[in-house]
C-alpha cells in the first residue's frame, strides 16, 4: 500500500537527514519515493500505476509519496524542480533519481536493476 510522507516520518522512514550528511538509508526494505502535487498532471497519471506496483510488490519494497506543496522542507533537501520526481533507494547504496511520468515498465525494470527486486 502506498504510504504518505511528512519529515517526520521521512527522517524515520528513510534518511535522517538532519543528523547525518553521508547517505544511510533506515528502511527495511528498497523503496520508492514519488514526489508530486495534487495539481499536477503527470503525477495523476503516474498514481494508479504507483498503487498496483505497491500492491504486485507488496512486501518486496516500500511505495512512498511526498506532497512537495505541503512539505516543501523534503522537495527543498532533495532538490525537486520538476514533478514527478521518482527516487529508487536501494537497502545499499545510493539512491537514483527519475524525472516524469514513467510508463510501468521502467518501474520493474528499475525495480530490478537499481532496487534488486523482482515480482
Amino acid at each position: 500500500m502506498v504510504e504518505f510522507l511528512n519529515v517526520d516520518t521521512f527522517k524515520e522512514k528513510v534518511f535522517d537527514y538532519s543528523n547525518n550528511k553521508e547517505w544511510s538509508f533506515n528502511g527495511d526494505k528498497p523503496c520508492l519515493i514519488d514526489f508530486y502535487a495534487d495539481w499536477c498532471g503527470p503525477c495523476k497519471m503516474v498514481a494508479p500505476v504507483l498503487d498496483e506496483l505497491s500492491n504486485e510488490y507488496d512486501g518486496k519494497l516500500n511505495v512512498y509519496k511526498v506532497n512537495t506543496e505541503k512539505e516543501q522542507e523534503l522537495a527543498a533537501v532533495f532538490g525537486i524542480q520538476s514533478i514527478p520526481s521518482i527516487l529508487f533507494v536501494p537497502k545499499e547504496g545510493q539512491p537514483q533519481m527519475a524525472m516524469g511520468a514513467l510508463p510501468k515498465e521502467t518501474f520493474e525494470k528499475a525495480f530490478k536493476d537499481v532496487l534488486g527486486v523482482e515480482k
